[in-house]
């Protein structure tokens, strides 16, 4: 696989509608591409024709299928419905091993997780450490390249681990910036209540902006924003949060928040499955249209079988698609 992309098989590649990149994508893994047209390192899109009459795409964490193989698991993501398969196991596999499971069982593999960020961290004070989170991230880009996804989500790191902490992250991360160019791989900061670009004991009507002005600063197509549309539910509107990151949110995570709930059990009792908490999940869709979002959308609630994920499903179209 050719590291690198023309601008022409770029643009190429970006005028094609879901199926027939979808097609595309099954024929390069089978063999059917000449080499000098190998697997894009763009998002590969799911095989379900219906995915064609929507500008999104649904797709689950690995972490919530069922315990099985590799191969398996990717299987059961796609007989439940969905496009394709968030990533969320990198440590466990090589670049090829994924690969090979994605061309055996033609399962798309659009984005993987950084599986280690909250341990060895990018705002850590201590260096070793933040090599090491370096070399996590660099490992889950090249799993992601080969099994032709197009980003990588990473959690920065903690606002606890002291003054100049997103500096720091940021300094890690330019240095893969030419790598990201080179293997055509986004890095997307999730939200999480790590306090960074947010108050965690502050209102309920906080602005995304902090977050908005972080990716700005790095100047580089390559970072954006992996957008989770539950995290922040409880710190400010999630409708207005879109509105406020734009065309900076490349992909998105799905799950419900309670606000109630969590008044009467504690903060982090307010996450519930998808349509059961209190986000006003049209306003959120009105939201995705004005900024144009179209692409992947990852559900993150709690997983198991095939019928637990066909209701996952059923409720990200419900809440997304209205």
């Amino acid at each position: 696989m050719s590291p690198a992309m023309s601008t022409s098989r770029r643009t190429f590649l970006g005028g094609l509608t879901t199926v027939s990149v979808a097609s595309y994508a099954q024929r390069a893994l089978l063999g059917a591409v000449p080499p000098d047209e190998e697997l894009s390192p763009e998002p590969i899109l799911g095989t379900d024709p219906l995915a064609s009459n929507s500008k999104l795409l649904f797709s689950c964490k690995y972490g919530m299928i069922k315990d099985q193989g590799l191969e398996k698991r990717l299987e059961l993501s796609r007989t439940a419905g969905f496009d394709g398969v968030d990533f969320d196991d990198a440590a466990s596999v090589t670049p090829d091993e994924l690969r090979r499971a994605v061309e055996s069982t033609g399962v798309f593999v659009h984005n993987v997780i950084n599986h280690a960020h909250w341990k060895q961290r990018l705002t850590s004070l201590d260096k070793q450490e933040r090599e090491t989170a370096v070399s996590n991230l660099r490992h889950c880009m090249e799993v992601s390249h080969a099994a032709g996804g197009s980003a990588v989500l990473i959690v920065l790191g903690r606002a606890t681990d002291g003054p100049d902490a997103g500096l720091r992250a940021q300094e890690e991360i330019q240095k893969l910036l030419p790598l990201a160019a080179k293997l055509g791989q986004r890095i997307l900061f999730e939200n999480v209540w790590n306090g960074m670009f947010y108050d965690p004991d502050g209102s309920r009507d906080q602005s995304a902006q902090p977050f908005a002005d972080y990716i700005d600063s790095f100047r580089s197509p390559w970072v954006g924003a992996y957008f989770d549309l539950g995290n922040h539910a409880r710190f400010g509107d999630v409708a207005t949060w879109v509105r406020q990151l734009g065309t900076r949110i490349v992909k998105l995570d799905i799950k419900g928040y309670s606000n109630k709930k969590a008044d009467q059990g504690g903060p982090r009792k307010g996450f519930v499955d998808i349509t059961e908490g209190d986000i006003d999940w049209e306003s959120v869709r009105d939201a995705l249209r004005e900024i144009q979002f179209t692409g992947w959308v990852a559900a993150e609630v709690g997983g198991g079988d095939i019928p637990r994920l066909q209701i996952v499903l059923k409720q990200m179209k419900q809440a997304l698609l209205g």
